[in-house]
């Protein structure tokens, strides 16, 4: 009896050890959930597509008249402060004229003698030429043929000299009414040094300039991967570093045909820099070196089939969407592009307005 017990006990447990064994090597299958992601549908639409190159660079002022000092003299009033509004022909500065004066009364009194001699020349010829009529030998007369030709060749030495002397008279003359420097031009003028008015200039001395305030450019750079995509009367957004919400806008005036000086001198790995000028539209917040970014529009296309770019599948030179056909069925279909944006992409083939596309 007891051996019975004993193995049935041995058996249980054997049984007991068996059936977890085989839980162990084969666990309860979990559910599976299935969810069907929907793909993401874009319509085909009619669109304004356009393609644009981003430039950075400063503001400047578009018209600068510099002002130089017409000849060396004292300064004897200053008629202008620094950043004050004149207008064309207003007085910047009076000079001294007495040397002028002086350098000029001398050189009339040079032409005055020089006009006399001419004539006194010429009369003392007339009385050589009627003398030599009188002269019967040869030698006389090649004395008075060569007296004659000094007098001529004299005469036209000291023509030139006068021709030169008058000249030079005019020019002092000029300098003279310029010694009340009037602007030359409307806008501001602004000094050389603001914290120095000089006293005395010398001739050509640089003295500031006049600017307008009205016409300011946007100077930026290009790199050659663009330059030639961008051409004169392009139109271009203009958005200002400080006033990010101000929309400004402008167009292409010029673009630099010879690479930045120093882009490509110094390292032949280095991209060249191209400069590209801007004129800007008036606005009361822009002056002069502004830090500007723009966006200028080197392509548009009206009323263009478009897609979204990221719906385009591309393998080598070709390109397909999936074209929703219906009924949750789909057509890889092949498609000819135009005009690429990051964000559109224009259709010219195989697709129409209103035509759903899946990206999935």
């Amino acid at each position: 009896m007891k051996r019975k017990i004993k193995w049935g006990i041995i058996g249980i447990i054997i049984i007991g050890i068996s059936f977890g064994l085989y839980k162990i090597g084969n666990p309860p299958r979990q559910t599976e959930f299935v969810s069907d992601s929907q793909p993401i549908t874009f319509q085909v639409t009619n669109e304004t597509i356009a393609n644009t190159v981003e430039v950075k660079g400063k503001s400047l002022y578009e018209q600068e008249t510099l002002i130089y000092a017409p000849y060396g003299s004292e300064v004897k009033q200053w008629a202008v402060e620094d950043g004050q509004q004149v207008k064309k022909g207003d007085i910047l500065f009076n000079l001294d004229q007495t040397a002028v004066q002086n350098d000029i009364l001398q050189m009339e009194a040079v032409l005055r003698k020089g006009k006399l001699e001419a004539e006194l020349n010429d009369y003392l010829n007339q009385l050589n030429d009627e003398s030599a009529a009188m002269e019967s030998t040869e030698e006389a007369r090649k004395k008075v043929l060569v007296e004659r030709e000094i007098a001529r060749l004299s005469k036209d030495v000291n023509e030139v000299t006068a021709s030169i002397q008058a000249k030079e008279l005019q020019q002092k003359k000029k300098m003279l009414n310029e010694s009340s420097f009037r602007s030359p031009a409307t806008g501001i003028f602004l000094f050389d040094n603001p914290n120095k008015r000089p006293q005395a200039l010398t001739v050509n001395e640089y003295v500031g300039k006049v600017v307008d305030l009205n016409k300011l450019q946007f100077i930026a750079l290009v790199g050659e991967q663009d330059v030639f995509r961008i051409k004169a009367g392009m139109p271009v957004k203009v958005k200002m570093n400080a006033m990010k919400e101000l929309n400004l806008s402008g167009k292409v005036l010029k673009v630099s045909k010879f690479a930045k000086t120093g882009t490509d001198q110094n390292n032949l790995n280095q991209a060249a820099q191209f400069e590209v000028v801007i004129v800007l539209e008036p606005n009361d917040y822009l002056i002069a070196g502004l830090s500007l970014s723009g966006a200028i529009e080197t392509e548009r296309k009206e009323n263009a089939i478009s897609v979204p770019s990221i719906a385009i599948i591309r393998e080598k030179d070709k390109h397909f969407v999936m074209l929703d056909t219906g009924n949750g069925q789909y057509e890889r279909k092949e498609i000819k592009i135009g005009l690429e944006t990051p964000e559109q992409t224009e259709v010219l083939e195989g697709l129409k307005p209103g035509d759903q596309v899946v990206l999935q």
